[in-house]
């Protein structure tokens, strides 16, 4: 792989209290606010449906970081779920364009980690043309020095991001992580099954 000379975006870093590695645990619940059936896990599940629950339409995050899936199987359009309180859609989606108030399957992340994420994100394909180094959160790509509104390919160092369609973190959302793929997206369409685009325009760390 032929990886370009990387440039540096530079702003300030911030450093939480470093503590344990988190323990995993999220309640959800078949309608929103909170109310109706609800099941809880401490890891993945690839089908609510196979433990009682038709949909999950809200969500209590008590610990650890997850990505809750569209469809069964951890398909489909992507959502981060950080720590706190998730009552309705709107609450975990960033797309307004594309409403579907569906949540089959959850994963937690593992190798999140925000005090010392990193990735190189490139101009093209296959690792190919002009590339910038990340280790910060970035609410406009091209805000910071990032020509086009697309993005090529990425490879994350360590750690895990999001990714946005759209500046201020809105729009669809990719989820990469070092322990994916080991951690080499050469393509826009290794971003998830529901990526149909290679618009990216903003990106940050994730939270535990």
């Amino acid at each position: 792989m032929n990886r370009a000379t990387k440039t540096h975006m530079t702003s300030p870093m911030f450093f939480p209290n470093m503590g344990m590695a988190p323990f995993f645990k999220v309640t959800v619940f078949e309608q929103e606010h909170f109310q109706g059936r609800c099941q809880e896990f401490t890891s993945e599940c690839c089908n609510i449906q196979d433990c009682g629950l038709d949909n999950i339409r809200s969500i209590r995050v008590e610990s650890g970081a997850w990505v809750g899936y569209e469809h069964h199987d951890f398909q489909g359009q992507q959502f981060i779920l950080e720590r706190g309180e998730y009552p309705h859609w709107d609450a975990y989606s960033g797309s307004l364009s594309y409403h579907v108030e569906r949540l089959m399957s959850l994963r937690p992340i593992y190798c999140a980690s925000h005090q010392s994420s990193r990735m190189t994100i490139y101009e093209k394909e296959n690792f190919l043309g002009r590339c910038v180094e990340m280790c910060d959160d970035y609410p406009s790509l091209q805000a910071m020095g990032w020509m086009k509104p697309e993005v090529g390919s990425m490879h994350v160092q360590c750690g895990a991001f999001v990714c946005y369609e759209y500046p201020g973190y809105r729009g669809q959302q990719y989820i990469m992580e070092c322990e994916k793929h080991s951690g080499d997206f050469q393509h826009w369409r290794n971003w998830g099954s529901h990526c149909q685009t290679p618009q990216i325009q903003s990106i940050r760390r994730i939270h535990h």
